[in-house]
């Protein structure tokens, strides 16, 4: 029941609403009750759902005209590599969705989300155990 709590504390996380999921995650690994690899494969799955959850909002937002839209440049000029990014708090979930809404490779923008998010919850449980 606790990876599941997990999972969807990860997947929360990983939308515009808070689900603190790296105390989840540090909570769990302290209990040393699951391997720290199950722990980070289920919080990267599930934050990771959660970021192409976004991607998939942005790709069914109709096409609008974006040459007012400046911030949308860098997501144009850097491309899939900057959705490594997408862990990041207040920045991250905006990714997401402005990707999906460029039309940005579902693959592609799945591995780069995959990765970020899996270096992040790394870096967690690399910090919360001994």
């Amino acid at each position: 029941m606790e990876l599941w709590g997990l999972f969807a504390s990860a997947f929360i996380s990983s939308t515009l609403l808070p689900g603190g999921s790296e105390i989840v995650l540090g909570l769990l690994a302290s209990k040393n009750e699951v391997s720290n690899i199950t722990l980070l494969s289920i919080a990267t799955l599930g934050n990771t759902l959660g970021g192409m959850t976004s991607w998939l909002i942005g790709l069914l937002l109709p096409t609008l005209d974006d040459k007012y839209h400046a911030s949308l440049d860098h997501i144009k000029r850097f491309g899939h590599p900057i959705l490594l990014l997408s862990w990041l708090p207040i920045i991250g979930d905006p990714l997401c969705l402005v990707a999906g809404w460029l039309r940005l490779s579902f693959w592609k923008a799945l591995f780069f989300i995959g990765v970020g998010k899996f270096l992040r919850y790394a870096a967690v449980l690399y910090f919360v155990t001994p």
